[in-house]
């Protein structure tokens, strides 16, 4: 039919069908799932009155068996790059409609209950919701408000400061929240009346406004990786293993020499540069603007700080000098091996022996593909390893040690033990810097607390150093340290308090904290997404009630008290042992035990005691039902998806699109193109549609080379950033449309978000060229 393949018309059915459920105004989530089911209908119809035709390779002609008798695999072997190939015609389905809708029907009842229901995914997946309640929460108690006032204060007297104010905005949002439609309609309600009276360029104002919101694309914790994770994860292993096959190996794990894996937490870790240098490029911007345009985007100093204010000389020592030489210290202490970990643990077996970097008893054509993919030189070493094992008598296996040598092990472990515990001395370095920046905030304060707590830290240093051994239990090392900690802890409640008067920390600590308590669990390799991100839905909540009662002029302590319930709760556990199930249990670990269960009640408490609060003052009602719009939205549309791939995969679409990617040698254009595609899609389709119909289809071939899994699903990311941003379907465009006064037009709106777009292909450009950027901190960081 037009002189086009079968399948190349039902790829074409299914997309018109697609943009025409989206731009019918049918919610996307129902539209994805009815396009579906109607460009189905129509393909089946066109099939069954033979008039869709499906070229197919003849797999019985004497040409393609001499391509397969030449060692080319048959999955290699397409019409795209073998076009001379004998073929015959056959339908699109083979064997009729009713056996390929039966497929799907069955098809898609085990995608839901693998993708939705109860797979393995769906671990993951919670994070989504968890995430979206924080973030909501976070929006809706007005931390937003205070943070675009106090930044505003701190960047308006530089040009163009109030767009790099929203820009630092937008990025702390983003690491809160993560919700780019709630980001930009927060900002635009607050800052874009703000900058129009103050002169601001309309263009500058709604560009700037609209680009900063969509960096909770690319910022962690950003719904974008965690839905592409679930993905990045399935494809790469799949395609990996399809491309050892293709190689003559037996598995991923012979042919690369490491296992085919990648984790949303990973991701995180690789989205973390990325998001700072987009942030950076739009701050850029927006100054260099100001600079050459100063009537368009003038300084503005706003009055009303209650901060004392500070000399030079003051500001240089206590928040720069100051903190510096401690972190220096500590990072000298650890180099010299004067602080470290104590840990004494000996593992009962002894290590197995260590085999080769590669597997060498491959057959011919593995190993003449594992010598193109690392080297000659790699492969010599892998050989002469495995012929040494050979020799010692094959690689030395597990044994259990004796008392003696385990007791040997622990007196060397004892011996090595550096003279003060490294996590102590990282408190102790945080504790003396809040002091430190509490000096800086109230020079004329009285300084006796202050000098009384850094006395503790010294002290405390002092003790562990020389009283605490290093085999000391925790409840002997409690001892020893509680009198110099309590007084470290006395100066650092004074330094609380001084803080707190200052503008710019008492609005941006709270959420900094709630950041990093976050972030830097899943940064640091602690846990995965899914338990941080409980964690910053509880305290978000906390941390939302605490704003109302401020509000409404009420004591938040209990709420404080709940909190610092957690963080006692959390190092109890870390430094004892609490399982009862022992044998001998010591006293202290059965007081940490019943310490440990008190502050978890008591921190429940005070997580039900804010949701209290939310609901008395309204906030809880909202924040459940906008968490269950966007989350039901997410998951409805995951569900449509899965039923729109089918069909595609039921006439041979995805092979078909499959093999024309993999007819072109050069994987970078491969991968060109597929990022080229997704930015044309970005003009008309979100990035949930993006990420849950198109990657599917083409993260096999993507996957499936040898670029890192890693920069691969960033680029997509940062790549489905301009989906939000691009006119004229940008959906950050709508939001901020939406909100804008009526002297923006939507004209001022496209031609400001311009240079935004400019920019984040330029960014793209530049983590092209160097995707260290991307690898670097997952490299340095523990996965």
């Amino acid at each position: 039919m037009f002189g086009l393949d079968g399948v190349e018309i039902g790829l074409i059915i299914v997309f018109l069908c697609l943009f025409g459920g989206i731009l019918s105004g049918f919610p996307v989530a129902f539209a994805i799932g009815g396009a579906g089911v109607i460009s189905f209908g129509i393909i089946a119809a066109l099939d069954s009155a033979g008039l869709l035709i499906h070229q197919a390779i003849d797999t019985s002609s004497a040409a393609y068996n001499a391509l397969v008798a030449q060692g080319i695999h048959p999955d290699a072997i397409s019409t795209f790059r073998y076009p001379d190939l004998p073929r015959y015609a056959e339908a699109v389905f083979p064997q009729g409609w009713e056996t390929a809708m039966n497929r799907n029907i069955s098809f898609v009842v085990n995608r839901m209950n693998e993708r939705v229901l109860a797979g393995q995914s769906i671990e993951t997946l919670l994070a989504v919701l968890m995430f979206v309640l924080m973030g909501i929460t976070l929006e809706r108690s007005k931390i937003a408000n205070d943070l675009l006032t106090t930044m505003a204060r701190v960047f308006g007297p530089l040009p163009g400061g109030l767009a790099v104010s929203v820009v630092v905005v937008g990025a702390f949002l983003a690491a809160s929240t993560g919700i780019v439609g709630a980001t930009v309609v927060t900002m635009g309600l607050l800052s874009l009346p703000t900058m129009l009276r103050n002169k601001y360029s309309p263009e500058l104002a709604t560009g700037v406004i609209a680009a900063s919101g969509t960096l909770g694309q690319i910022i962690p914790p950003s719904i974008v990786i965690v839905l592409l994770g679930t993905l990045a994860g399935d494809l790469y292993s799949a395609a990996q293993e399809e491309r050892a096959a293709l190689a003559g190996c037996s598995d991923a794990l012979t042919y690369l020499g490491e296992a085919a894996v990648v984790s949303v937490g990973t991701l995180f870790q690789a989205a973390i540069l990325p998001g700072i240098m987009l942030a950076f490029l739009y701050g850029a911007y927006a100054f260099g603007y100001a600079v050459l345009n100063p009537s368009k985007a003038p300084p503005v100093v706003f009055e009303g700080s209650s901060s004392e204010p500070v000399t030079r000389s003051e500001t240089l020592t206590w928040f720069l000098f100051v903190p510096v030489g401690l972190i220096a210290a500590a990072v000298l202490a650890g180099a010299m091996n004067l602080s470290g970990s104590q840990d004494l643990t000996v593992d009962s077996m002894t290590d197995a022996g260590q085999t080769a970097s590669l597997r060498t008893n491959v057959s011919e054509q593995c190993k003449v593909s594992m010598i193109e993919l690392h080297g000659q030189e790699k492969w010599d070493d892998a050989v002469a390893q495995q012929q040494a094992i050979d020799a010692a008598g094959g690689v030395a296996q597990s044994e259990r040690l004796t008392e003696a040598q385990i007791a040997e092990a622990r007196a060397a472990k004892i011996k090595a033990a550096p003279l003060v515990s490294g996590s102590l001395l990282a408190g102790l370095v945080f504790l003396g810097i809040a002091m430190s920046g509490a000096r800086g905030v109230s020079p004329s304060a009285n300084p006796t607390p202050l000098l009384i707590g850094a006395g503790g830290v010294v002290l405390t240093l002092l003790v562990d150093a020389v009283l605490v051994a290093p085999d000391a239990s925790p409840g002997q090392a409690l001892m020893l340290l509680a009198i110099p900690l309590l007084l470290a802890l006395y100066g650092t409640r004074y330094a609380m308090g001084l803080l707190g008067r200052n503008d710019l920390i008492r609005v941006v600590f709270p959420p900094l904290v709630l950041i990093v308590a976050v972030l830097g669990s899943i940064l640091g390799g602690i846990t995965n997404p899914t338990p941080a991100a409980a964690l910053g839905a509880g305290g978000a909540i906390m941390l939302a009630a605490y704003r109302k009662l401020q509000d409404e002029e009420k004591s938040g302590r209990l709420i404080i008290w709940a909190s610092l319930a957690i963080v006692v709760m959390i190092l109890v556990g870390t430094e004892f042992d609490l399982r009862l199930g022992r044998e001998d249990v010591p006293l202290e670990d059965l007081i940490a035990y019943y310490a440990a269960r008190g502050t978890y009640f008591f921190a429940m408490f005070g997580i039900l005691y804010s949701c209290y609060v939310l609901l008395r003052t309204g906030v809880l009602k909202v924040v459940v039902r906008e968490t269950a719009k966007v989350t039901s939205m997410v998951f409805t549309i995951l569900i449509g998806s899965q039923l729109l791939n089918l069909v595609v995969i039921s006439f041979g679409g995805e092979h078909y699109i499959q093999q024309f990617l993999r007819s072109f040698d050069n994987q970078m254009t491969v991968f060109l193109i597929v990022m080229l595609v997704l930015f044309v899609l970005g003009f008309v389709l979100d990035f949930l549609e993006i990420i849950y119909i198109v990657v599917p289809i083409v993260g096999p071939v993507i996957y499936g080379g040898s670029f890192d899994p890693k920069w691969v699903t960033i680029m997509i990311a940062v790549n489905l950033q301009t989906s939000f941003l691009t006119p004229p379907f940008g959906f950050a465009l709508f939001y901020l449309r939406g909100v804008a006064p009526r002297e923006v037009t939507t004209g001022h709106i496209y031609r400001g978000i311009i240079p935004f777009v400019l920019i984040q292909v330029v960014g793209l450009a530049i983590l092209w060229f160097f995707p260290a950027i991307v690898t670097i901190v997952p490299n340095l960081l523990p996965n």
